[in-house]
């Protein structure tokens, strides 16, 4: 991984040299309450605070093909903003009364988080969500278990590959930027985690056969 603004990136001679060495690598993806601009003003207006709702993650084992072994995702209880928007429920799908029916607290749905990805040997997400993961444990009173070097972000790799017009490099848009069909699933954590894990199978496809 390379260093960059103090945050490390996955590349791809990372991800190339630990697919030869082996091992584990999980995936993960949040969704967190939003407003209609909330992600143009960053979360700036009155009362706005991106709380997780949902993590999405699979683990991937470090050979060729990426495979997923494990798949993981939970929905959690915002506590600032406890009633989920309209734009919100448009966006991914979930509604109010699926966090009535099926929602646990954050400080839970965390720690099962936590407990999926022990034993891999690095965290990768799309951006910055690790550090969205890391204000809601303050927020919410949770130690964060992690160390720095446990998280690579891989947009600069996914911008380097496809840019990031039109929101090119998100994660629900990646397998479509490289050419793939859309795997469905988009704004839910596992199936952004998922669309995260195409587009990594695709992209080291690709370098290996050079």
């Amino acid at each position: 991984m390379n260093s960059t603004n103090g945050e490390k990136a996955i590349d791809l001679e990372w991800l190339k040299s630990s697919v030869a060495a082996g091992g584990r690598l999980a995936v993960f993806d949040l969704e967190y309450t939003t407003w209609e601009g909330a992600n143009t003003r960053r979360w700036s207006g009155p009362g706005e605070y991106f709380e997780v709702v949902q993590i999405g993650a699979v683990v991937l084992q470090l050979e060729p093909n990426l495979t997923e072994i494990a798949a993981f995702e939970v929905l959690t209880r915002p506590v600032f903003n406890p009633i989920l928007s309209d734009y919100f429920t448009a966006l991914t799908g979930i509604s109010n009364a699926d966090l009535e029916v099926g929602a646990v607290s954050f400080a839970d749905g965390f720690g099962k988080f936590v407990q999926f990805c022990a034993g891999t040997n690095a965290i990768a997400c799309n951006g910055w969500d690790d550090r969205a993961l890391r204000d809601n444990c303050g927020w919410r009173g949770v130690e964060w278990p992690f160390v720095a070097a446990s998280f690579g972000n891989l947009r600069p790799m996914f911008e380097n590959r496809v840019g990031n017009a039109n929101n090119a490099a998100w994660s629900g848009n990646m397998p479509v930027s490289l050419g793939l069909p859309a795997p469905g699933g988009a704004h839910t954590g596992l199936g952004d985690a998922r669309a995260i894990a195409i587009a990594l199978r695709a992209i080291l496809r690709e370098a290996l056969a050079e």
